[in-house]
């Protein structure tokens, strides 16, 4: 199984000054994450960091996932900002969490 895990507001609370480098972790969604990778799973971050503005939040992003313990296989930037997402195969966060937490 493929599963693409947003970062922002899904697996850490991120400042509304959108200042990255100052996101907490969300200790407890990252081990279902790390669960996931742990049983199999192809863990891949996508995350719309930089998407809006063009900074180039990859070495932040990757620094955190490696003190945050998140287990990946590969990190994506360049998902597009947009307010609706609908598709056949997502779930919101807050209810994949509130399922397994």
């Amino acid at each position: 199984m493929i599963i693409y895990v947003d970062i922002d507001e899904t697996i850490c609370n991120t400042p509304e000054s959108r200042d990255y480098s100052l996101a907490e972790p969300m200790e407890d969604r990252i081990q279902v994450v790390n669960d996931l990778y742990d049983d199999g799973a192809t863990i891949v971050y996508w995350t719309a960091r930089g998407s809006g503005t063009g900074i180039d939040w990859r070495e932040v992003t990757e620094k955190q996932l490696e003190k945050w313990g998140a287990k990946h296989h590969d990190l994506k930037l360049g998902k597009p900002t947009y307010d609706l997402f609908i598709d056949d195969k997502n779930i919101n966060s807050e209810e994949f969490f509130r399922r397994l937490i």
